[in-house]
């Protein structure tokens, strides 16, 4: 299937859940920002979770479908359409050769995940095909979407097929395009909040920091500057500082570690950031907060609540047992007798 490139939009990249195994070597997990839509995404397209999809940040593209081809977009609402129809989130849709998919202004969140069945077809390397810009490499020819490109998908699975058929079924001769009548129930899908509450840890320093600035970080606001991107959300609030100058070597970093540079302004670490960091860590969001901390648009207010290691490992493992709910009501769904 051939999907062409009208329009690239802001920030358009393939991306699938990241490249694990190399950061020894200095090369980052990356990967979705949202992992969850992009997940979801996956799952309504037909798709393995981690199969390679499209994040479109806040401005998004337009695409032109060459083939019939079967979509689902997860994450935020940047007002999609087909030839000026909207399009629904959160459910499967068959687009009709020649017709249009575009976004329109940004309704809620940040990034929005377009799978398509059988997955984005770009070369693997180092065990993903996430885009990851600062090096160049993975996705198409290691950069974001340009006029003019056509991407192609892999080849459609039994689950793909069976999907489709339903979803051809139900189109008409006239139409553009098609939804699915159902979607996932409301308490499988994320939520997503402009001021959140993110659930975190003490981070490996949080002991360094004065009495003041460790009170701060849970009970304070902060707001998310614009100079923020992929590898770091900065935030602007009450400025932490530590008990006493201490010196650090680089030590290991994450997506989701609360660093404080000198100047005492948090940086929260996102899906690019580099592997080691030599900032004082005061904090480490979990896992399982992750997406809706990606998803809190420039001028969000953000606070920080403790929250115990047994608490943190609960909510991701309920995460995880709601995408594999939703993995299988979609195959008891087509499957059933």
């Amino acid at each position: 299937m051939g999907v062409k490139v009208l329009k690239p939009g802001l920030l358009t990249t393939v991306q699938d859940l990241g490249r694990y195994g190399y950061q020894k070597q200095g090369v980052v997990v990356g990967g979705a920002m949202d992992a969850l839509a992009l997940r979801i995404a996956n799952l309504l397209a037909g798709n393995s979770e981690g199969a390679a999809a499209l994040e479109i940040c806040m401005q998004g593209p337009e695409l032109q479908f060459e083939q019939d081809a079967m979509i689902a977009i997860a994450g935020a609402d940047l007002s999609a359409s087909i030839n000026d129809k909207p399009v629904r989130l959160w459910r499967p849709v068959l687009v009709k050769a020649g017709n249009i998919l575009r976004f329109g202004k940004p309704k809620h969140a940040n990034y929005a995940y377009l799978a398509m069945a059988g997955g984005i077809n770009v070369p693997v390397q180092m065990g993903s095909r996430s885009t990851y810009l600062s090096a160049g490499i993975g996705g198409l020819e290691g950069r974001a979407l340009r006029s003019a490109d056509t991407l192609h998908c892999g080849e459609l699975s039994e689950l793909n097929r069976a999907m489709l058929s339903e979803l051809l079924l139900q189109v008409k001769k006239d139409d553009t395009f098609t939804e699915a009548s159902w979607s996932p129930e409301p308490e499988l899908l994320p939520s997503y909040e402009q001021n959140p509450v993110l659930r975190a840890r003490g981070g490996l320093e949080y002991n360094w920091f004065s009495e003041n600035s460790r009170g701060y970080i849970w009970s304070e606001k902060y707001q998310l500057t614009p100079q923020s991107d992929r590898m770091g959300y900065r935030l602007r609030g009450a400025t932490l500082a530590l008990e006493e100058e201490k010196d650090m070597l680089s030590s290991a970093v994450s997506f989701g570690t609360v660093q404080v540079p000198p100047q005492g302004s948090p940086i929260i670490l996102m899906a690019d950031s580099q592997t080691t960091g030599g900032y004082p860590r005061i904090a480490q969001i979990i896992t399982a907060d992750l997406p809706k901390l990606a998803q809190v648009q420039f001028g969000g207010i953000i606070r920080f609540e403790d929250v115990s290691l047994e608490e943190a490992q609960r909510l991701l493992y309920n995460q995880k047992k709601q995408v594999l709910a939703l993995q299988q009501a979609i195959k008891y769904k087509l499957y059933q007798a």
